[in-house]
């Protein structure tokens, strides 16, 4: 089963599909549940425009339940597996048992990989705004990124550095592109790996794949969030307004 279908069967709960917006950079879908959930994903488009039209149920999805709209992150249509990843997400914050809540922290991402990784090499993938900070603790610090800035690695020369490092920020966006299993096949069967970023599912698969930590972002209040994300805010600009919660699980 792959880790696409793992996610999926976590799902303990379903509910009809009240709001789907796609925004610029980040994707939100609300449910008509009780209490009201909502989940985020980044908006990805194809490089090379890929299959089209990208959405072609367009107009049409919320005839869908939560559970059938998750079923996009199959998707090789980028835009159509946002909508599923967050679909997923929302689906997983309304059934999410106790003790998973619990085990839930307000700990950083960055934090983490600056404990972890400090005097340690440590590759990244995507370039997360912490990147000059880790640079400056890390013994080593690659970036492998598809679209490199300066002192990054193109992301096609993973199997070049994901082997030879002890902890790896790995994000979630790689479950949308459906590389995360090759990513993290790559990595040393002893290195630290943090699955992050807030299209990241909360859900102990990742775990089971080899994640020792995973940060992603629950939805508290979906109106304000739907004013950000319908207006094109960036993620930053999502936190700022406010309605976002970051939380960080470790195994």
């Amino acid at each position: 089963m792959n880790i696409t279908d793992q996610l999926l069967g976590t799902v303990q709960r379903d509910a009809p599909v009240r709001t789907i917006l796609v925004g610029a950079f980040w994707t939100l879908v609300v449910l008509d549940s009780d209490p009201v959930c909502a989940g985020l994903s980044s908006t990805l488009r194809a490089e090379t425009g890929g299959p089209w039209p990208p959405v072609p149920e367009a107009g049409r999805l919320r005839s869908r339940s939560g559970r059938e709209l998750a079923d996009l992150l199959h998707s090789d249509r980028l835009i159509e597996a946002s909508i599923g990843m967050a679909t997923l997400n929302a689906l997983l914050d309304l059934g999410r048992p106790a003790e998973q809540a619990a085990a839930l922290t307000e700990a950083n991402a960055e934090e983490i990989l600056i404990e972890k990784g400090t005097g340690r090499r440590v590759a990244v993938v995507g370039h997360f705004p912490f990147v000059d900070r880790l640079r400056e603790r890390a013994a080593e610090c690659t970036v492998l990124e598809l679209r490199p800035q300066p002192g990054d690695v193109p992301a096609d020369r993973a199997d070049e550095v994901l082997p030879h490092v002890d902890v790896v920020a790995l994000t979630g966006t790689s479950l949308l592109n459906h590389t995360f299993t090759n990513l993290i096949s790559l990595c040393s069967p002893g290195a630290f790996v943090v699955v992050l970023g807030p299209s990241t599912p909360l859900s102990p698969v990742l775990f089971n794949a080899g994640a020792g930590a995973i940060s992603g972002t629950v939805v508290a209040d979906p109106a304000r969030v739907f004013d950000s994300v319908g207006q094109g805010a960036t993620f930053r600009q999502v936190k700022r307004h406010g309605g976002v919660r970051l939380l960080t699980w470790e195994r």
